[in-house]
């Protein structure tokens, strides 16, 4: 039997692939900050994972455990993400890096220990959801290119251990049609230079819809060979 988890699922892309595993039979726990409207075969768990307090009692605590009791394989989709903060140092605040941090770094890498330990049994799949911004840097994204870097290497250290029964992903999913993405348009030039890169894709069409890219993350996932590359990219 699969389970999965998947971090972020009331929006956007996590919303997706949570019911594109869903659809494929596979029971999903979501975990996020709120509630989405879910039909059966859907747990959820509101956890605030920019919280460290948050996020250290719940990883603590015996929901992993409990929900992935009884499975053969394992999935961990860290999904859950943000953008913010936007702009140079100088602009910066330093509360939002931090939650910025926690969110898209601690949460992930607390999660993906947790998740392992607690389903000894199973083959364990761990998937980050990375960016291109992981690979080359963007004026104004100094956080957000780092903590998507973070995850790379998280991966490729995870690969190097060497466990047969737990392989590790950062994949790079491409540009998605979501609220984030409507966020970035919306930053001033000053704060973030390529805004107009980002306006162009939008007008031109070339932004993906976050079911069709489900799709693809979640054949990528199950596929035989994941984990094989530990980095990689669904745009080739």
């Amino acid at each position: 039997m699969i389970k999965a988890i998947v971090t972020g699922h009331t929006r956007g892309l996590g919303a997706a692939v949570a019911a594109e595993l869903v659809v494929r039979g596979i029971p999903v726990l979501g975990v996020a900050r709120g509630r989405a409207e879910i039909g059966e075969g859907m747990e959820q768990a509101v956890v605030d994972l920019s919280d460290a307090a948050a996020l250290a009692a719940w990883v603590g605590g015996h929901a992993l455990r409990s929900f992935l009791a009884g499975c053969d394989q394992a999935l961990l989709v860290n999904n859950a993400g943000m953008v913010t903060p936007v702009g140079p140092l100088a602009d910066q605040d330093p509360l939002a890096a931090l939650r910025a941090v926690t969110l898209n770094v601690a949460a992930p890498l607390a999660l993906a220990g947790a998740f392992v330990q607690a389903a000894p049994q199973a083959e364990r799949r761990i998937l980050h959801i990375s960016s291109g911004a992981g690979r080359s840097a963007y004026p104004g994204w100094s956080v957000y290119c780092a903590t998507k870097a973070a995850l790379d290497q998280h991966a490729r250290a995870v690969a190097l251990d060497g466990d047969p029964r737990v392989r590790a992903c950062s994949l790079a999913p491409g540009v998605i049609d979501t609220d984030m993405q409507a966020e970035i348009r919306a930053t001033p030039d000053d704060k973030f230079p390529l805004r107009q890169r980002f306006v162009d894709m939008k007008d031109s069409g070339v932004l993906l819809a976050p079911a069709a890219c489900a799709v693809h993350v979640v054949d990528y996932l199950l596929a035989g060979g994941f984990g094989g590359r530990p980095v990689d990219d669904l745009r080739g």
